[in-house]
């Protein structure tokens, strides 16, 4: 046999439960039909192998991301530990990344038209420490900000700003939390001096919320401490319609503030009750792999990909979760067909923008 024409793209690919393998194959089918030769190495981090071997699990899912770079994830289900907080721990994962977008098709309680990236410190804040009881009547827990994370949240999100010519903002409560939230503040304000052409502004994270309300225009990338864009990522997917219509990545960073290894993941869970009935939405599976894309540097194909599945959902060609008639197989072809035109140039200027 002869070699491919196309590139070659090697992706850790950590299976799941549930509705994961229904995921999966919308990947390769999407993947297949790309311009680009993608070669998926898979690891079992289902319950059952969790159950039977955990560390097993995590180490070669740890191997293989470490071999080549970037994985995509499924849903996996938690029992006695978080499969993402095993690996975010062992992999050193510091900074998430969440865009969430307004998706034409998909009704939502709000008008204004959202377009936000989300940079949030993975680690630390006051999730590091689950705290202690003190007597019967008082608890107390530590609130832990490092620079180092810090620094490489506030140098992913001013990276990203130039990228999309937009500003940068950096939110928290800097004004009570004086100590950490300034600790951050005043990271983000070093990483400021060194990308002189990307706008900055602190904003206090309660005025934040009520503001990306009412002018959320006004915001392109957000970059905040851990809870904090915990609490903003799902405001804002409230925002577009839906929590479980998103996806993220989780970096791990060298000293010098590039990344290393990258996971992408849809943002729904494992959905046990339509598991093997063929029904499952896969466009936050979709949307992860496109975010993989754009991270190795097929950034045309990665925002083709991304285009695609909202040009299939807002045409109405979409699964019945979203008010459509279609199973997962059928809708995953809509995507293929909308990503290959938009991959040809036959959609029109006008319904580009996201």
């Amino acid at each position: 046999m002869g070699s491919s024409p196309h590139p070659r793209l090697d992706v850790a690919e950590f299976h799941g439960d549930g509705i994961s393998a229904e995921l999966s194959a919308a990947v390769h089918r999407v993947a297949e039909a790309l311009p680009l030769d993608v070669t998926f190495h898979p690891v079992d981090l289902t319950l059952e192998r969790r159950r039977r071997d955990a560390e097993g699990a995590y180490r070669d899912a740890e191997a293989a991301i470490r071999k080549y770079g970037v994985a995509v994830k499924y849903p996996t289900v938690t029992e006695d530990e978080s499969p993402n907080k095993v690996l975010r721990e062992r992999l050193d994962f510091s900074v998430i990344h969440r865009p969430v977008a307004s998706i034409p098709g998909v009704p939502s309680r709000f008008e204004g038209l959202v377009d936000v990236h989300i940079v949030r410190i993975a680690v630390g804040g006051t999730y590091e420490d689950a705290g202690r009881r003190i007597g019967t009547e008082a608890a107390v827990s530590v609130r832990v900000i490092e620079r180092r994370p810090s620094f490489q949240a506030a140098h992913f999100a001013f990276h990203l700003a130039g990228r999309l010519g937009s500003d940068v903002v950096s939110s928290s409560k800097y004004t009570i939390q004086r100590a950490t939230d300034g600790l951050f503040e005043d990271v983000v304000r070093e990483v400021a001096a060194s990308y002189p052409e990307v706008g900055h502004r602190s904003e206090l994270f309660d005025a934040l919320l009520a503001k990306l309300i009412m002018y959320p225009e006004d915001y392109r990338v957000i970059v905040t401490p851990n809870e904090y864009g915990d609490f903003l990522s799902d405001a804002a997917c409230g925002m577009v319609g839906s929590i479980g219509l998103g996806a993220s990545a989780s970096y791990a960073f060298d000293d010098e503030g590039r990344v290393t290894l990258a996971m992408f993941d849809p943002a729904g869970g494992t959905a046990p009750d339509i598991a093997g009935q063929g029904v499952a939405n896969p466009s936050a599976a979709l949307w992860a792999f496109a975010m993989l894309l754009e991270h190795t540097n097929y950034r045309a194909l990665g925002r083709a990909l991304d285009q695609g599945v909202r040009d299939a959902i807002r045409s109405g060609h979409t699964t019945r979760d979203l008010g459509g008639e279609l199973g997962t197989e059928a809708f995953t072809e809509a995507v293929v067909a909308a990503t290959l035109d938009r991959l040809a140039g036959k959609v029109p200027a006008e319904d580009t923008a996201s």
